[in-house]
């Protein structure tokens, strides 16, 4: 067995080691933890010719059977001890939390909690796909045609494989593509580029538990090979900044991930209790290290602007950096400093408009970028702003981090802009009819519920089952 583990390709659950590899260090280090085999797109290309293999090998099971090897699978990634590599090396779970926090600046605790997310939609998948089919029986998905509430219901694939160009930022991510096996879909996965382990770690889950290897292609790959994933798979998961997922955003092939913008609005007729509130904006905004699309990025208020950033600064600013076996670690390192660097400065040329105040400067009593055990950190940050039309009032960064800004009731909707999810602090029935009504806001929680709360049953972000399923007119004599 050699010293490091080496994650090969996966050409349809078949590892294949390439001259071409990479490694993955740890973020405070610097030391090697692995090597992964990269490909090019060239070889994408040639093993999509027989993605109807991969295909073949989950029609042969039946959607109840895919939800029972999920649910083992899910326990597997919990708890178990699966291959790491082609070199002989094993992985138990212990290991897996280490190694993600090692190369991913995650601490344990956060890791931990991840994985609590992904083995909850693993073994709640027959739930998942209740409430992504509205009921369904899922013997029509199996035969093709069915009934459903009494009507003739006939239901055909989209695609022949769901292609996944993954982010490096949070594990639980993984957690929306887990239902496209139990639909019978074999997944191509571009990994992260610190962060192979965790879709490494679900496939071998999914072999483990029984389900066939060739539905699963993991290819290690550079900007070009994404772009070739993209491509030849008829639909697509996409995670990016705000510029990356721009071009895809209105095509129908691709579900793009990017900043959620997420947000807290407290309504006129709650305004004056906003101190009760504080704890849960808090959770929003800084809960697994600020790094999650649904993590609050503004706070948007009537009045008590002041006091709530004031509020906020106090309880995040003093947050330091611990260790990451410290149980109450709140701040994530950065993998990659560099990003670190460029979200301090896009903070510190904001705050050169005239308009805004980083409230938890007082508070922090040292700079918000540090260094603490060899690894790069941003500490919490409240900025305080005028208006939406402050650069800073709607921007996300990895990090801790929100902007508080006051606006009139009447105009909150207006000025918001798309979010992915909206804690609407309020029981004014004007505004809920408002916010109901709203179509730029894909979740919506009614009065004081974390923005990180997530109902499986209830996709926060676009449907899987109607991204790789689509429904056609039948009738039949027979």
């Amino acid at each position: 067995m050699s010293a490091l583990p080496h994650l090969p390709v996966l050409r349809r659950g078949k590892p294949y080691e390439s001259l071409d590899k990479t490694e993955v260090l740890d973020h405070r280090t610097g030391q090697v933890v692995a090597t992964v085999s990269q490909v090019n797109a060239g070889i994408l290309k040639k093993d999509m010719r027989l993605i109807g293999e991969a295909r073949a090998a989950l029609k042969k099971f039946t959607v109840a059977e895919l939800v029972d090897i999920s649910s083992k699978a899910g326990e597997l990634f919990l708890r178990g001890t699966l291959p790491l590599g082609d070199k002989g090396h094993q992985q138990s779970a212990e290991d897996y939390v280490k190694t993600l926090s090692g190369t991913s600046g995650l601490p344990h605790v956060m890791v931990r909690r991840n994985m609590e997310k992904i083995h909850y939609a693993l073994t709640h998948v027959a739930t998942v796909l209740n409430g992504l089919t509205r009921g369904l029986p899922m013997e029509v998905i199996d035969r093709g045609f069915g009934e459903q509430s009494g009507a003739a219901v006939s239901y055909y694939p989209t695609t022949q494989a769901l292609g996944l160009v993954m982010p490096s930022n949070s594990p639980a991510v993984n957690s929306l593509w887990l239902p496209a096996i139990a639909l019978k879909t074999p997944v191509i996965i571009k990994p992260g580029r610190e962060e192979p382990w965790t879709p490494y770690r679900l496939i071998q889950s999914f072999i483990a538990a029984g389900a066939p290897a060739e539905a699963f292609g993991f290819y290690p790959t550079d900007h070009e090979g994404s772009a070739e994933v993209l491509k030849i798979c008829g639909r697509a998961l996409l995670f990016g900044d705000a510029n990356t997922v721009a071009q895809y955003r209105d095509n129908p092939k691709f579900s793009v991930h990017g900043p959620g913008f997420s947000k807290v609005l407290i309504g006129e007729d709650c305004i004056e209790n906003w101190r009760e509130y504080i704890d849960v904006i808090a959770a929003s905004i800084s809960d697994n290290g600020g790094r999650s699309c649904v993590n609050a990025s503004a706070v948007v208020v009537p009045r008590y602007g002041a006091e709530i950033a004031d509020a906020l600064a106090q309880k995040l600013g003093p947050i330091e950096p611990l260790t990451p076996e410290d149980e109450g670690a709140k701040l994530s390192g950065f993998a990659n400093p560099k990003m670190a660097d460029f979200i301090d400065a896009a903070i510190e040329d904001g705050l050169k408009t005239s308009g805004a105040e980083d409230v938890t400067a007082k508070y922090r009593g040292g700079p918000r970028r540090v260094v603490f055990a060899g690894g790069v950190y941003l500490r919490a940050t409240i900025i305080r702003c005028d208006s939406f039309a402050h650069p800073l009032a709607n921007r996300e960064y990895l990090c801790p981090y929100a902007s508080v800004v006051e606006v009139p009731q009447a105009e909150m909707l207006e000025k918001i802009g798309p979010s992915l999810v909206v804690t609407a602090i309020t029981k004014d029935p004007c505004l809920t009819e408002q916010l109901l009504a709203s179509s730029l806001i894909e979740r919506l929680n009614l009065g004081p519920v974390s923005t990180m709360k997530i109902s499986w049953d209830q996709p926060h972000e676009g449907n899987m089952f109607e991204f790789l399923y689509k429904r056609r007119s039948i009738e039949r004599a027979w």
